[in-house]
Protein backbone atom coordinates (compact mmCIF):
# COMPACT_ATOMS: atom_id res chain seq x y z
CA UNK A 1 0.00 0.00 0.00
CA UNK A 2 2.87 2.39 0.77
CA UNK A 3 4.23 2.18 -2.75
CA UNK A 4 0.77 2.63 -4.22
CA UNK A 5 -0.04 5.71 -2.15
CA UNK A 6 3.35 7.32 -2.77
CA UNK A 7 3.30 6.53 -6.48
CA UNK A 8 -0.22 7.88 -6.94
CA UNK A 9 0.61 11.11 -5.17
CA UNK A 10 3.93 11.52 -6.95
CA UNK A 11 2.12 11.15 -10.27
CA UNK A 12 -0.37 13.84 -9.24
CA UNK A 13 1.79 16.34 -7.37
CA UNK A 14 5.32 15.02 -6.91
CA UNK A 15 6.66 16.20 -10.26
CA UNK A 16 5.71 19.79 -9.41
CA UNK A 17 8.22 21.54 -7.12
CA UNK A 18 5.66 23.77 -5.41
CA UNK A 19 2.01 23.02 -4.68
CA UNK A 20 0.05 26.26 -4.34
CA UNK A 21 -1.91 26.20 -1.09
CA UNK A 22 -4.82 28.55 -1.67
CA UNK A 23 -7.61 29.98 0.43
CA UNK A 24 -10.53 31.13 -1.70
CA UNK A 25 -12.79 33.65 0.02
CA UNK A 26 -14.71 34.76 -3.07
CA UNK A 27 -15.98 32.20 -5.54
CA UNK A 28 -15.39 34.65 -8.39
CA UNK A 29 -11.63 34.34 -7.77
CA UNK A 30 -11.52 30.56 -8.18
CA UNK A 31 -11.38 30.21 -11.96
CA UNK A 32 -9.06 33.12 -12.86
CA UNK A 33 -6.71 32.15 -10.03
CA UNK A 34 -6.57 28.53 -11.18
CA UNK A 35 -6.09 29.57 -14.83
CA UNK A 36 -3.13 31.74 -13.81
CA UNK A 37 -1.57 28.91 -11.80
CA UNK A 38 -1.99 26.40 -14.62
CA UNK A 39 -0.64 28.86 -17.20
CA UNK A 40 2.37 29.41 -14.96
CA UNK A 41 3.14 25.71 -14.81
CA UNK A 42 1.56 24.72 -11.50
CA UNK A 43 -1.51 22.63 -12.38
CA UNK A 44 -1.73 20.79 -9.04
CA UNK A 45 -3.53 23.10 -6.63
CA UNK A 46 -4.52 22.55 -2.99
CA UNK A 47 -7.73 24.39 -2.15
CA UNK A 48 -8.06 24.58 1.62
CA UNK A 49 -11.43 23.93 3.22
CA UNK A 50 -11.15 27.06 5.36
CA UNK A 51 -13.93 29.06 3.74
CA UNK A 52 -17.63 28.44 3.05
CA UNK A 53 -17.06 28.51 -0.73
CA UNK A 54 -14.15 26.05 -0.83
CA UNK A 55 -16.10 23.02 -2.06
CA UNK A 56 -17.91 25.08 -4.69
CA UNK A 57 -14.54 26.50 -5.76
CA UNK A 58 -13.16 22.99 -6.24
CA UNK A 59 -16.15 22.04 -8.41
CA UNK A 60 -15.91 25.24 -10.43
CA UNK A 61 -12.19 24.88 -11.13
CA UNK A 62 -12.62 21.26 -12.19
CA UNK A 63 -15.44 22.24 -14.54
CA UNK A 64 -13.85 25.33 -16.07
CA UNK A 65 -10.07 25.03 -15.92
CA UNK A 66 -8.67 22.32 -18.22
CA UNK A 67 -5.47 20.84 -16.93
CA UNK A 68 -6.03 21.76 -13.30
CA UNK A 69 -5.40 18.97 -10.77
CA UNK A 70 -7.43 20.11 -7.79
CA UNK A 71 -6.92 18.76 -4.31
CA UNK A 72 -8.62 19.60 -1.03
CA UNK A 73 -6.63 20.67 2.00
CA UNK A 74 -7.23 21.18 5.71
CA UNK A 75 -9.31 18.00 5.83
CA UNK A 76 -9.90 17.22 9.49
CA UNK A 77 -12.42 14.37 9.56
CA UNK A 78 -14.21 11.72 7.52
CA UNK A 79 -17.15 14.00 6.75
CA UNK A 80 -14.88 16.57 5.11
CA UNK A 81 -12.98 13.80 3.31
CA UNK A 82 -16.22 12.49 1.82
CA UNK A 83 -17.44 15.96 0.85
CA UNK A 84 -14.15 16.82 -0.86
CA UNK A 85 -14.09 13.54 -2.74
CA UNK A 86 -17.67 14.05 -3.92
CA UNK A 87 -16.72 17.58 -5.07
CA UNK A 88 -14.15 15.97 -7.35
CA UNK A 89 -10.90 16.52 -5.46
CA UNK A 90 -8.10 14.43 -6.94
CA UNK A 91 -6.08 14.33 -3.73
CA UNK A 92 -6.81 14.98 -0.05
CA UNK A 93 -4.44 16.78 2.32
CA UNK A 94 -4.65 16.78 6.11
CA UNK A 95 -2.49 18.75 8.59
CA UNK A 96 -2.31 15.67 10.82
CA UNK A 97 -3.59 12.14 11.08
CA UNK A 98 -6.41 10.48 13.00
CA UNK A 99 -7.78 6.97 12.94
CA UNK A 100 -11.02 8.34 11.49
CA UNK A 101 -9.15 9.81 8.52
CA UNK A 102 -7.16 6.62 8.00
CA UNK A 103 -10.39 4.60 7.98
CA UNK A 104 -11.96 6.99 5.46
CA UNK A 105 -8.92 6.83 3.20
CA UNK A 106 -8.73 3.06 3.34
CA UNK A 107 -11.88 2.64 1.25
CA UNK A 108 -11.56 5.82 -0.82
CA UNK A 109 -10.42 6.10 -4.41
CA UNK A 110 -8.79 9.47 -3.72
CA UNK A 111 -5.28 9.33 -2.20
CA UNK A 112 -4.61 10.95 1.15
CA UNK A 113 -1.53 13.04 1.95
CA UNK A 114 -1.62 12.87 5.76
CA UNK A 115 0.38 15.06 8.10
CA UNK A 116 3.10 13.80 10.43
CA UNK A 117 5.82 15.60 12.39
CA UNK A 118 7.57 13.48 14.99
CA UNK A 119 9.64 10.34 14.35
CA UNK A 120 6.97 8.30 16.13
CA UNK A 121 4.18 9.74 13.96
CA UNK A 122 6.21 9.14 10.81
CA UNK A 123 6.98 5.55 11.83
CA UNK A 124 3.31 4.96 12.66
CA UNK A 125 2.27 6.18 9.22
CA UNK A 126 4.94 4.00 7.64
CA UNK A 127 3.43 1.00 9.44
CA UNK A 128 0.00 2.04 8.08
CA UNK A 129 1.44 1.77 4.58
CA UNK A 130 2.01 5.42 3.77
CA UNK A 131 5.16 6.48 1.95
CA UNK A 132 4.39 10.14 1.24
CA UNK A 133 3.48 12.55 4.06
CA UNK A 134 2.81 16.21 4.67
CA UNK A 135 5.30 17.80 7.08
CA UNK A 136 3.40 20.60 8.82
CA UNK A 137 4.05 23.15 10.19
CA UNK A 138 7.43 22.75 8.55
CA UNK A 139 9.50 25.72 9.70
CA UNK A 140 7.98 25.75 13.18
CA UNK A 141 8.72 22.05 13.69
CA UNK A 142 12.47 22.08 13.26
CA UNK A 143 12.72 23.18 9.66
CA UNK A 144 14.90 21.65 6.99
CA UNK A 145 17.63 20.48 9.42
CA UNK A 146 15.07 18.35 11.28
CA UNK A 147 13.68 16.75 8.14
CA UNK A 148 17.19 16.15 6.81
CA UNK A 149 18.03 14.31 10.05
CA UNK A 150 14.92 12.14 9.62
CA UNK A 151 16.15 10.97 6.20
CA UNK A 152 18.99 8.93 7.73
CA UNK A 153 17.01 6.58 10.03
CA UNK A 154 13.83 6.62 7.89
CA UNK A 155 15.13 6.92 4.31
CA UNK A 156 12.13 5.48 2.48
CA UNK A 157 9.63 8.23 3.36
CA UNK A 158 8.86 11.23 1.15
CA UNK A 159 7.51 14.56 2.37
CA UNK A 160 5.74 17.70 1.24
CA UNK A 161 6.79 20.37 3.76
CA UNK A 162 4.20 23.12 4.23
CA UNK A 163 4.08 26.01 6.65
CA UNK A 164 6.68 28.75 6.62
CA UNK A 165 8.05 27.72 3.23
CA UNK A 166 8.91 30.86 1.26
CA UNK A 167 11.11 32.07 -1.61
CA UNK A 168 13.92 32.61 0.89
CA UNK A 169 14.10 28.96 2.00
CA UNK A 170 12.37 26.92 -0.69
CA UNK A 171 15.64 25.91 -2.38
CA UNK A 172 16.89 24.46 0.90
CA UNK A 173 13.75 22.39 1.31
CA UNK A 174 13.78 21.14 -2.28
CA UNK A 175 17.41 20.16 -1.89
CA UNK A 176 16.61 17.54 0.73
CA UNK A 177 16.68 13.92 -0.46
CA UNK A 178 13.33 13.10 1.16
CA UNK A 179 11.36 16.10 -0.16
CA UNK A 180 9.25 15.49 -3.25
CA UNK A 181 7.65 18.93 -3.29
CA UNK A 182 6.68 21.78 -0.99
CA UNK A 183 3.40 23.53 -0.30
CA UNK A 184 3.32 27.32 -0.37
CA UNK A 185 0.92 30.24 -0.36
CA UNK A 186 3.34 32.96 -1.51
CA UNK A 187 2.40 32.24 -5.13
CA UNK A 188 -1.08 33.65 -4.52
CA UNK A 189 -0.43 36.77 -2.39
CA UNK A 190 -3.51 38.37 -0.85
CA UNK A 191 -2.80 41.73 -2.47
CA UNK A 192 -2.68 40.23 -5.96
CA UNK A 193 -5.85 38.21 -5.40
CA UNK A 194 -7.79 41.20 -4.04
CA UNK A 195 -6.62 43.33 -6.96
CA UNK A 196 -7.39 40.61 -9.50
CA UNK A 197 -3.77 40.76 -10.62
CA UNK A 198 -3.69 37.31 -12.17
CA UNK A 199 -0.66 38.23 -14.27
CA UNK A 200 1.31 38.50 -11.02
CA UNK A 201 0.05 35.11 -9.89
CA UNK A 202 1.12 33.62 -13.23
CA UNK A 203 4.55 35.28 -12.95
CA UNK A 204 5.10 33.88 -9.45
CA UNK A 205 3.90 30.49 -10.67
CA UNK A 206 6.46 30.46 -13.48
CA UNK A 207 9.22 31.28 -11.02
CA UNK A 208 8.12 28.46 -8.71
CA UNK A 209 7.71 25.95 -11.54
CA UNK A 210 11.27 26.66 -12.67
CA UNK A 211 12.79 25.76 -9.30
CA UNK A 212 13.46 22.22 -10.52
CA UNK A 213 13.65 22.93 -14.25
Amino acid sequence: MATSQAERLRALIGTQPVIPVVRIDELAHAVPMAKALVAGGLPAIEVTLRTPVALDAIRLIIDEVPGAIVGAGTILDARQFDAAEKAGAKFIVSPGTTQELLDAARTAATPLLPGAITPSEIMAMREEGYGFLKFFPAEQSGGAPFLKAISAPIPDMLFCPTGGVSPSNVATWLGLPNVACVGGSWIVPDAAVKAGDWAEVERLSREAAALRA
